[in-house]
């Protein structure tokens, strides 16, 4: 049967729909001896498929895998200026790939993983998986600042959030820990609507991605996601679908 040939990059495990898209726009896909077009179907049983020069293969096992990120890790696989990347820090065979993004000083949850479908329903907007964060502020936010938070704000570049939920968690000498939970993922979102309301963040760490929980994992520590944990992971997908 014939099915668009992002999914079946998504299902060889070569990332979500969106980057094999990618992919396939610049030209580094062929189907029988053609350049790969977006919007082309073909049969993965019967089809000659080419990435990179390299026959595409399904991968039947699937890799599942909870990082926490330490600050100063590029959170792709691919480096820049030298700079370690997430990949590094896992010692696998198999060849996985990040679902969702945390910026170079940011840490916490990062899931890897070659289930290219479940990285799409993860990271596409459409879906809304909650995204939980312990952010450490400079100083405590006012009551009013934390009510404008969560009704949403218009950020620097024109971007509107949508409403979040935002409360204190605990204060410090080092300045006020908030939780923040987003259904979005606008680039650099905290930072920026933190830089809105005239507050420094100090550190930002990810702590929860959909049903999936960073626990007591160590900084740069990795572990395999439980099977009840893909099964809750997967649930919670298709009850978006």
């Amino acid at each position: 049967m014939e099915v668009r040939l992002q999914k079946i990059l998504a299902q060889a495990g070569l990332g979500s729909r969106r980057a094999c898209e990618q992919f396939i726009q610049a030209g580094r896909v062929r189907v029988n001896g053609e350049v790969a077009t977006l919007g082309m179907k073909a049969d993965p049983s019967t089809a000659h498929i080419l990435f990179d020069g390299q026959p595409l293969s399904i991968q039947e096992e699937r890799i599942y895998l909870a990082l926490n990120k330490p600050p100063g890790v590029l959170s792709s696989l691919a480096s820049q200026g030298g700079l370690p990347t997430v990949d590094t820090l896992v010692p696998v065979k198999e060849r996985v790939f990040p679902v969702g993004r945390l910026d170079l000083d940011s840490e916490g949850l990062i899931l890897l993983t070659n289930d290219g479908e479940l990285t799409h329903v993860l990271t596409h907007p459409r879906y809304q998986h909650e995204k939980e964060y312990r952010v450490l502020l400079d100083r405590t936010p006012s009551e009013s600042d934390l009510e404008r938070w969560r009704r949403g704000l218009v950020l620097r570049d024109g971007f509107q959030t949508s409403p979040t939920r935002v409360w204190v968690e605990s204060q410090g000498q080092d300045g006020t820990w908030i939780r923040v939970v987003l259904q979005e993922g606008h680039k650099r979102q905290l930072r920026e609507s933190a830089a809105v309301l005239r507050y420094g963040i100090r550190r930002l760490i990810r702590v929860r991605l959909g049903t999936l929980e960073l626990g007591d994992l160590a900084p740069g520590g990795w572990r395999q996601l439980a099977a009840n944990e893909v099964a809750q992971l997967k649930a919670s997908a298709h009850s978006r679908d």
